[in-house]
């Protein structure tokens, strides 16, 4: 499934991550403009590009970010977990503002980077798929079940649709066994960016980011009009990470598919 045509302009949020970096490049050639968006300190705009800075937890400033934009993939926020007020400025005010520019600019489709940890203390080896009960591991986990219930919202009373990407492990490598199971490749989460942005009909669907792992705990085929077939696996590094010891079968970590953020805190003193 290829697009058409490029987005005139797509808005990318949370562009000075580490997948932001990424995709400030593996989506150039969906949007004829980048609108790249950080409150840390970006690399300076190259053609068909723009750089403008957003504290999210700004309403006029996300706002003004929103305004003249097609489509938005939204990245932008906490990526760990931290105390609940840090949580609550970027991942909970901030998804809120851009959804609310969203709808007064008549933008019509996100994809909201969601997370596993929307779903980490279900067991490791359960199958879940989208309809599966929410059980967020940690305070970050809360936000992004946040953003997928207000996501839900908007597009039941607005029509604006949403992907909610549920990413696994997205790294250059599966560092551990867990990660054999929820790794995804940054040409696989790009491939499911595209779908998602180009799908003809979206409405709000909720899909598991991971690669074409061995391994599996999610199940994908409520997502299946997306069209997303990942082409690259976690095998490359087995070999490797099974030379580690094993883990404590009683540790959270091993036992819920959160892993470390289901132990995380409290940040207290």
């Amino acid at each position: 499934m290829a697009p058409t045509s490029p987005l005139p302009r797509l808005l990318l949020t949370g562009a000075a991550g580490s997948l932001g970096r990424v995709l400030r490049e593996s989506l150039k050639p969906f949007a004829r403009i980048m609108r790249l968006s950080d409150i840390s300190e970006m690399a300076p705009a190259q053609s068909g590009e723009e750089v403008m800075s957003c504290n999210l937890a700004d309403k006029a400033a996300v706002d003004a970010l929103v305004k003249g934009c097609d489509a938005i993939v939204h990245l932008g926020g906490v990526s760990l977990e931290r105390p609940f007020e840090e949580v609550l400025e970027a991942n909970i005010r901030g998804v809120f503002h851009v959804y609310e520019a969203a709808r007064r600019h008549g933008v019509k489709r996100v994809v909201f980077a969601s997370s596993n940890h929307v779903v980490g203390f279900h067991k490791q080896g359960d199958m879940l798929d989208a309809d599966c009960l929410k059980r967020p591991d940690s305070y970050y986990g809360l936000s992004k079940s946040y953003g997928e219930d207000l996501s839900r919202f908007y597009f039941d009373r607005y029509g604006i649709e949403t992907a909610c990407l549920r990413i696994g492990s997205s790294f250059p490598e599966a560092k551990d066994r867990r990660m054999l199971i929820t790794w995804l490749s940054s040409r696989d989460l790009t491939e499911l960016i595209r779908c998602c942005l180009f799908a003809p009909t979206l409405g709000h669907t909720i899909v598991y980011g991971m690669s074409a792992n061995r391994d599996k705990w999610w199940d994908n085929s409520q997502a299946a009009h997306l069209g997303f077939k990942p082409q690259d696996s976690s095998e490359q590094f087995r070999a490797r990470v099974e030379t580690q010891p094993l883990p404590d079968p009683a540790d959270p970590a091993t036992v819920f598919q959160g892993g470390g953020f289901v132990k995380a805190g409290p940040f207290e003193g």
